[in-house]
């Protein structure tokens, strides 16, 4: 029985019957500005999506096609002293590792402006798809303060010289440019971005859950791990694979395609 789904001041979840969820950016103005009121909203609803056991997927996203995220809340950061800037940045930090807690994948929704910490938001995710219309960039220097938190993630993703571009120039950057570097995964002309996160969806919500769940841990433990420490973590999600019924359902239909000389 899956549970009522809560309401959130700034956060709109919803769910359909195969178990993905959406994850929604809601009255955050219309360049979805995370203020702190918004940015305590979204973590309590990613946290309770990831406590949800129906869950297959989560697509993050703004409301809108202007923008997934446009950055903090400026008006707000000015206004900052020191113990208020570190409490401000926190809550962006408990966010993106809200995000990046949830046991299943993750897929970032990015239309138009992507900036500051919209694109450490969709760093923090397992999949970024963008229409052609999209702009990213870290213009934190801009206005005097650094891009801290989960930009940490960007040189694995994209590489240190563009790293450092990004962060150094604070310039934008196109979505040609961004899939180029490694940001982005997929980059659709402008007005089929949906059926893009559908495409990608789908397989997802298709494939053994617990499978699913147990590929995106090990993904996340090599990223963190040595490549031994990686191996025999592997070797253990392997045979844990078969304690339940999973594999064989998952492998009998390829079995009995082969059986009757079908092609995969």
């Amino acid at each position: 029985m899956t549970a009522p789904i809560p309401s959130f001041s700034h956060a709109r979840v919803t769910r359909d019957e195969r178990g993905v969820y959406t994850l929604q950016i809601h009255d955050a103005k219309s360049l979805n500005i995370l203020a702190s009121a918004v940015t305590l909203s979204l973590i309590d609803a990613a946290r309770w999506i990831a406590a949800q056991e129906d869950a297959r997927a989560v697509v993050v996203r703004g409301t809108g096609d202007r923008a997934f995220v446009g950055g903090a809340n400026i008006y707000e950061m000015a206004e900052l002293d020191p113990q208020g800037a570190r409490a401000f940045i926190t809550r962006l930090r408990d966010l993106c590792e809200a995000v990046a807690a949830i046991p299943v994948p993750t897929i970032a929704r990015l239309p138009g402006f992507c900036l500051g910490a919209g694109m450490e938001l969709a760093a923090a995710c397992d999949i970024r798809l963008a229409s052609a219309d999209a702009v990213f960039g870290m213009p934190e220097v801009r206005v005097g303060i650094p891009s801290v938190i989960h930009a940490v993630l960007l040189p694995a993703l994209i590489g240190p010289g563009p790293t450092n571009w990004l962060l150094l120039t604070g310039e934008t950057v196109d979505a040609a440019q961004a899939k180029q570097w490694g940001f982005l995964e997929f980059v659709c002309e402008t007005g089929e971005l949906d059926a893009l996160v559908e495409r990608t969806v789908a397989p997802i919500a298709a494939s053994g859950p617990r499978a699913v769940r147990s590929q995106k841990a090990l993904l996340r433990y090599w990223r963190e791990s040595t490549i031994e420490a990686g191996l025999d973590r592997s070797v253990d999600a392997f045979g844990d694979a078969f304690t339940t019924d999973e594999p064989r359902r998952y492998m009998e239909p390829f079995l009995t395609r082969k059986q009757h000389g079908e092609p995969k």
